[in-house]
């Protein structure tokens, strides 16, 4: 089976999502993620639009990947000027790429409404920025943009554009779904038909190494992955996308599902074994360094993915996985969660205990103890099925198996507000470690939480230096649990936290928000230290 292409563009189309913005950093380290991951492709931005790109291309000059090829992206040429005068393709020839990406208009309401320009002048344009660029050395793929809808509407002038970039030697010819509005089977429908009508039996244009055909989706109606998989299916053997599926508007479609899709499911070879485990710890990377939270519910990488709740659920995959899983977690670097609550039962807590190394019944706590005990904490407004690292901790108290890396003795917040400046908070804390070491310090915060956060990592910094300068928050949320007693109800606290390789999440529950913060801030930090004690144990 011929092996799929696949072809990133997190770096230029992914930056055009809401809240994303990359520096020349940024953009070097996530390529170098992809290019240990085996893309084959990387769009790597629009070396004649701004600064930024051009100084990517610059750094990449310096760069020895060694899978990914470096693409470069722009438009066909102006009209009315050539295309050997185009500052932009001048841009995408000198910048070092060997790849360039080009788009044109393949939509006739674009050339007619948007650009204004005669039909057989974008049929030009399209045909001479291809030629211009193969004989300067370039592969070339050409985006058509908005090609659906254009081959819907007018089907006889979407073919044109196609011929004209083939006829200018174009490597391959990406369909591009732009407004994202196409379903599945339009696009094998069509994609079936364009590809028959070139490479069938009465070619309209004779090559002698024939064009490829690629696809492009965005995920207006939810259906970018697809009608990415249609399309493969009708002929295509280059896939664009982006890393968690970042794009304008709704996004792109998503790499980290279309790539398990192609290999696990339909049996393409697209990524080795080795590099498939790696796209959990990709996707995490990238998300990190655009500072979004990761989505928990993203399939095949995502916290939830292979996450269970239900007592029945758990019994049975302990018997056999299959049963309610459709695919082994670990082949994309994910693992296996299950969750308690109060809708828990033994077999939860059976399997939870087992997956965290904590062992049940020699002790006398039995795994209807921890049930009874989950269920009236929930019953004062815990949720520990959003929170494991409080969980854990919960468990190996109850197991007697709870060693604490820091024992509060105190705290003390201030917070002052004058007429000349926002509120502002300070803390002092005083906490022991293994009951003899005992550390006081002082932090200021943009908040009461926040001066806590830098008095706690201040004090503990002392003993265990550097080891939590990696971990940072990723969400902070107040629930209150009942608002029948006004301001002094019942609130939850809900602390995410990461590091470079995971995410874990506490919790606090309390009337007093100062209180229930700190214990879900304590948890967060007990929870990170305990997991690198363990770490260090012999084996």
């Amino acid at each position: 089976m011929e092996s799929i292409l696949l072809y990133d563009t997190t770096l230029r189309d992914g930056t055009q999502g809401e809240k994303i913005t990359f520096t020349v950093k940024d953009k070097l380290r996530i390529a170098r993620k992809l290019d240990d991951l085996g893309i084959h492709f990387i769009e790597g931005g629009w070396p004649g639009s701004n600064n930024k790109d051009y100084e990517f291309f610059e750094s990449l000059k310096n760069e020895n990947f060694q899978n990914s090829r470096i693409t470069a992206f722009g438009s066909t040429h102006r009209a009315g000027v050539s295309a050997d005068k185009d500052k932009n393709l001048k841009a995408i020839i000198e910048c070092g790429a060997s790849v360039a990406t080009i788009f044109g208009k393949t939509w006739d309401l674009h050339v007619k409404k948007i650009l204004r320009i005669n039909p057989e002048d974008n049929l030009n344009m399209i045909r001479d920025s291809v030629k211009h660029l193969k004989q300067n050395g370039l592969e070339v793929h050409y985006d058509a943009e908005h090609f659906f809808d254009g081959y819907k509407d007018n089907s006889q002038y979407a073919i044109k554009t196609l011929a004209a970039a083939i006829e200018g030697g174009a490597d391959f010819i990406v369909f591009c779904d732009t407004n994202g509005g196409s379903l599945p089977h339009e696009v094998e429908t069509i994609v079936h038909e364009v590809v028959k009508h070139f490479h069938g039996p009465d070619l309209i244009v004779q090559q002698e190494n024939p064009t490829r055909f690629g696809i492009h989706t965005h995920n207006d109606s939810g259906l970018a992955v697809a009608n990415s998989v249609a399309a493969v299916r009708a002929g295509v053997v280059m896939v664009q996308g982006t890393i968690n599926g970042y794009g304008e508007r709704c996004g792109n479609a998503d790499l980290t599902t279309i790539i398990p899709i192609l290999k696990l499911k339909m049996g393409y070879p697209c990524l080795s074994d080795e590099n498939l485990a790696k796209l959990r710890k990709v996707s995490l990377f990238v998300s990190e360094t655009a500072n979004l939270a990761p989505l928990n519910s993203r399939p095949f990488v995502g916290k939830s993915a292979f996450t269970h709740k239900a007592g029945m659920h758990v019994n049975a995959i302990m018997k056999d996985p299959r049963a309610y899983e459709h695919m082994n977690a670990e082949l994309v670097g994910n693992r296996r969660r299950v969750l308690v609550s109060d809708m828990s039962g033994k077999s939860n807590i059976a399997y939870k205990a087992k997956e965290l190394g904590i062992t049940l019944g020699d002790n006398g706590v039995d795994n209807g103890r921890i049930v009874s005990e989950i269920k009236r904490l929930e019953q004062e407004g815990y949720q520990f099925d959003v929170a494991d690292g409080t969980f854990q901790i919960m468990v190996e108290k109850l197991a007697k198996q709870f060693k604490p890396s820091f024992d509060l003795d105190s705290f003390r917040v201030t917070i002052e507000k004058n007429k000349n400046r926002p509120c502002y908070s300070h803390a002092t804390i005083k906490i022991s470690v293994n009951g003899e070491v005992k550390e006081i310090t002082a932090a200021e915060g943009d908040g009461p939480v926040s001066a806590l956060d830098n008095a706690l990592r201040k004090a503990l910094n002392k003993v265990y230096a550097g080891i939590l300068d990696p971990v940072h928050l990723v969400d902070f949320r107040v629930r209150v649990i009942d608002g029948r007693e006004g301001t002094g109800a019942r609130v939850r606290v809900l602390i995410e936290s990461r590091d470079k390789d995971s995410i874990w999440s506490t919790i606090g529950v309390s009337e007093d928000i100062i209180e229930a913060s700190w214990q879900a801030l304590a948890d967060s930090f007990q929870y990170k230290l305990a997991k690198i004690a363990k770490k260090k144990q012999p084996k």
